[in-house]
């Protein structure tokens, strides 16, 4: 629900965000809690709408797998059926006692051709089947091609592996207070000149009409050189903010999304890698600080830094 409050909103108003300033085209949030955009595309066919490329290198690992199995048993079982239309009776070495066996023998058959395995025991005779066979091992070798590249894709993708804190704190700060998000790195990588961005939405109604305003929000720190512990995104509430006037209750009425953008550079791959992530003014959390997540360890010689921690806080008085 827009805010109808009249509110003054500090600081300047940004246009170069890539979303329009049309709120009444705008469902839901600008961008998913992954990064993803919120957005469904029509208007052409479905299958012109997806790079399948890109779909099956940054869908999850057990899609993944399970494409890919789904694939290789759809494959065979096609063409099992088509040795089947051409005739069992041509392939050699088939154990015919029963249609049920006559069909396993004919799949495992399609599946050794499909490898190129091809044990030896059954054999295709006659030109038809040796065709669909041949065709078959064709198939075979590029889809063989085709699963190990994206394999080999979604292995060597230069991935920032960065976690964000459930939700944004507006917490006190200095004399003041400040809007808060926390992010730490949760794998074994290492990055460098890690820059992150923060820009904030709010839905805004006059007369009638609603319009989303973006702001750029400056950090208390905006580039680290190197990205090894948590991160504690900071932006001081002070006059110049847009955020200075507003309550407890202004953040539980009014519509309004924080989007953050990082990019960094992971040494490993030699490359830059960005992360995206958003939060609605109703992941917000008003009067509350986080709580430490890394500590030294009994041997005082090793930094422990515990991750289900991330988004550990403690409820303040501002």
């Amino acid at each position: 629900m827009a805010f109808t409050k009249k509110i003054k909103i500090h600081g300047e108003t940004t246009a170069n965000t890539g979303f329009g300033t049309n709120a009444a085209n705008y469902g839901g949030r600008f961008l998913n809690k992954d990064g993803s955009p919120n957005i469904k595309k029509t208007g052409i066919a479905f299958l012109e709408r997806y790079s399948w490329f890109h779909t099956m290198l940054t869908m999850s690992r057990w899609r993944f797998f399970f494409t890919i199995l789904f694939f290789y048993i759809s494959v065979n079982l096609i063409f099992t059926f088509v040795y089947y239309l051409i005739g069992v009776e041509h392939l050699a070495g088939l154990d015919m006692s029963t249609e049920k066996e006559k069909f396993m023998e004919a799949f495992f058959f399609s599946t050794q051709t499909y490898t190129t395995v091809g044990y030896g025991r059954i054999s295709p005779t006659g030109f038809l089947m040796n065709v669909a066979s041949s065709f078959h091992a064709l198939i075979g070798l590029l889809s063989f091609a085709v699963a190990t590249g994206l394999m080999y894709g979604r292995f060597s993708r230069p991935k920032a592996y960065i976690k964000f804190s459930d939700n944004a704190l507006i917490s006190p700060y200095k004399d003041g207070k400040a809007l808060m998000v926390r992010l730490t790195p949760f794998k074994n990588t290492s990055l460098s000149d890690a820059e992150v961005k923060l820009t904030l939405v709010i839905v805004n109604e006059q007369n009638g009409t609603s319009s989303n305003q973006f702001f750029s929000l400056p950090l208390e720190i905006s580039t680290i050189n190197t990205l090894t512990l948590s991160w504690t995104l900071v932006h001081p509430i002070t006059e110049e903010s847009p955020l200075y006037s507003f309550t407890e209750e202004d953040f539980k009425n009014i519509k309004g999304e924080l989007i953050i953008y990082m990019k960094a550079f992971d040494d490993l791959f030699s490359n830059t890698v960005i992360t995206r992530s958003s939060f609605t003014f109703e992941e917000f959390v008003y009067g509350a600080k986080y709580k430490p997540m890394f500590h030294r360890d009994h041997t005082a010689n090793t930094t422990v830094l515990e991750l289900d921690k991330l988004s550990d806080y403690d409820n303040v008085t501002l």
